[in-house]
């Protein structure tokens, strides 16, 4: 049995202190991982655990990220609670093995420090690594500080168990601005957190040798299709879960997540919607424009996948201008999140002035008074006939203004 970690009511923790702890508090069976920056903490940190005895489990050093995630798509095989943690260039290198996770309908967390992706090399934050995954058949959770890494973690096990979803999670901070950031942060006692994730319950285990079971059969035309329909609305319907998940941890600590978050959206007459830390950088911008008497709120999908489309469109149905900011280069297109907004609208019959604006990549500053001009230039926009000149934008870009139409 393992040791009883001691633990104050506020811990000063970074993001990556605060997801390890999330992972020992989910009593996880194994964890295997392969170490790279910025995620490498967290797994150190586990490491570390496990040899001052807080932990019963095994932790499986590996020669590299697809291994990492091969060996945990097998020790969930066999029934067992699974994690691991990666960033940037080891996630492009897990890809292959995401599908077969997901594919596979295994619970696996997985805690992304999201990070630039090469070449050239940086080890800084951005969302190129979250935006390659999301096809994969991965719930994706966004947190924005240490606390939230901490919070949505420990949620991740119980989305993920759940029988009527059975899909892997991936929880995303990002890179230095919180994994490395050193914040107060309430957590749960050992008991209460795991009492709250619960016994995990295995589903059609290798290792019940009475029941023999087959994973990663071939299908090919006959039966393909349905199969990745099945696992498709198996991640839609996964909503509700997550509903019911976020409304059992508020009545457990009074903080409260929803899968769209949003901020004085209410009386708005034009938003800005985007993902991870910029999120709080973004309050206090708009808190600065509603001073100046401009009307704006703002627009954060937790839920990367599955995507809130109906949500995102009732949000926004008021909404003149809308600024959609990612954090990934978007190469020959329009912004993953922009897109998906712009997608919610029409779906919905809905219809604003939407622009791109692309900043923070590697790294890259991203101030209350950048997003400040984003707004007014937004707030520019509301009255427009049509679409605007500009319809990509680049924040904080040294030479000339960068722009597209």
């Amino acid at each position: 049995m393992a040791e009883k970690y001691q633990l104050k009511s506020k811990e000063v923790w970074d993001g990556n202190m605060a997801a390890s702890h999330a992972l020992r508090q989910a009593q996880v069976d194994v964890v295997a991982a392969y170490p790279i920056t910025p995620s490498t903490p967290i797994v150190q940190n586990y490491a570390q655990f496990l040899a001052d005895g807080y932990i019963d489990g095994e932790f499986v050093m590996v020669e590299s990220e697809h291994s990492a995630m091969s060996a945990c798509v097998g020790a969930a095989a066999a029934g067992g609670r699974v994690a691991t943690a990666t960033s940037s260039q080891g996630y492009a290198l897990m890809v292959e093995v995401l599908y077969q996770a997901s594919g596979m309908r295994l619970p696996i967390v997985m805690t992304v420090v999201n990070r630039a992706l090469a070449s050239p090399l940086n080890i800084h934050g951005d969302h190129g690594d979250l935006y390659l995954g999301r096809d994969a058949g991965w719930i994706h959770l966004i947190a924005n500080n240490p606390q939230e890494a901490y919070d949505i973690t420990l949620c991740a096990f119980k989305i993920a168990e759940d029988q009527r979803v059975r899909l892997p999670v991936t929880t995303n901070q990002d890179g230095f601005l919180v994994s490395h950031t050193a914040q107060v942060v309430e957590p749960l006692q050992d008991e209460d957190a795991y009492k709250f994730i619960g016994e995990y319950k295995s589903l059609n285990p290798m290792l019940d040798t009475k029941n023999p079971q087959t994973y990663g059969a071939q299908t090919e035309e006959e039966w393909h299709f349905e199969f990745k329909a099945t696992q498709h609305k198996a991640l839609m319907e996964s909503t509700s879960v997550i509903d019911e998940v976020f409304a059992a941890y508020e009545k457990l600590t009074g903080r409260r997540y929803s899968r769209v978050e949003t901020y004085k959206l209410e009386d708005a007459e034009i938003a800005l919607v985007l993902m991870g830390s910029a999120y709080e950088t973004a309050m206090v911008a708009v808190d600065k424009a509603r001073e100046e008497g401009i009307k704006v709120g703002l627009l954060m999908p937790r839920t990367f996948r599955p995507f809130p489309y109906n949500e995102v469109a009732e949000k926004l149905k008021n909404i003149k201008a809308i600024a959609a900011l990612d954090r990934s280069a978007p190469m020959g297109a329009m912004g993953a999140l922009f897109n998906e907004v712009s997608g919610a609208l029409l779906a919905n019959g809905q219809s604003a002035i939407m622009t791109n604006y692309i900043y923070g990549l590697g790294g890259r500053d991203t101030t209350a008074e950048h997003i400040l001009e984003v707004i007014k230039e937004t707030d520019k926009n509301k009255e427009a006939k049509k679409r605007v000149t500009d319809l990509q934008g680049f924040i904080n870009l040294r030479g000339p203004k960068l722009s597209f139409n």
